[in-house]
């Protein structure tokens, strides 16, 4: 048995037994368990009581996360003029037209955001096909379609994360790394779980909030209880 297979063991054979415990107890077992070489992300995944193929049951935001998310985040922007070096100023890494369509055409998508001015989305909405699955393509409704180029560039490079649910019903995310102290990452979680719960639609019946787990990128997850999860949310 080689060495992650034995961490992976032992990380299970702490983790066995556990569940519905608070969150707090889950980010201690978490930081606990994490031996990979690299600072490993904490991720949540939240199943929720919905069916996203009917539009009144989709789910998506976006919510600031109060100690950032601790991954760098690329953004390109699709703008011209005066707003394109508003998008530049404010940080962007990647800011373009034409240009930056062809790249992507190209297979070029060395970017995790992307923020367009209205009047390039006849631009934009040409690679739908390539964007969207990626869960890229600028949205009005999640403030990356704007005019206010700026704000959106610093709110995702300041630890702003996007959620959108999955055809399981089920929503994952990154809500920091396990570097971050505990009460940070606590506080992230129950941020997230806060915003995801307001995004309730119209559409969902019964109960809404299912099932919510931690994990870190390489360990096993552990599922929270939905009080402890939603306490101060």
């Amino acid at each position: 048995m080689g060495k992650i297979a034995k961490r992976l063991q032992s990380a299970r054979a702490a983790f066995d037994g556990k569940a519905d415990i608070t969150v707090e107890a889950a980010v201690a077992l978490i930081k606990a368990n994490a031996s990979a070489k690299f600072d490993e992300t904490v991720e949540i995944a939240m199943n929720l009581g919905v069916d996203p193929r009917h539009a009144d049951q989709m789910v998506r935001g976006t919510v600031n996360l109060p100690n950032g998310t601790g991954k760098t985040v690329r953004v390109a922007v699709f703008a011209r003029g005066a707003k394109a070096d508003e998008a530049k100023a404010a940080g962007a890494d990647i800011v373009g037209a034409e240009d930056l369509m062809e790249a992507i055409q190209g297979g070029k998508i060395d970017f995790d955001r992307c923020i367009a001015t209205p009047d390039m989305m006849p631009i934009v909405g040409r690679l739908g096909k390539i964007l969207g699955p990626r869960n890229l393509m600028p949205n009005p409704k999640i403030g990356t379609v704007t005019m206010d180029v700026k704000e959106a560039v610093e709110a995702a490079k300041g630890g702003q994360v996007q959620f959108k649910v999955e055809k399981a019903g089920v929503i994952h995310a990154g809500v920091g790394k396990v570097s971050f102290g505990d009460a940070q990452l606590v506080e992230n979680i129950r941020a997230f779980v806060g915003a995801v719960s307001r995004a309730k639609p119209t559409g969902s019946k019964g109960s809404y909030l299912k099932r919510i787990s931690l994990s870190s990128t390489m360990g096993p997850g552990v599922s929270v209880s939905l009080d402890s999860a939603t306490s101060n949310a």
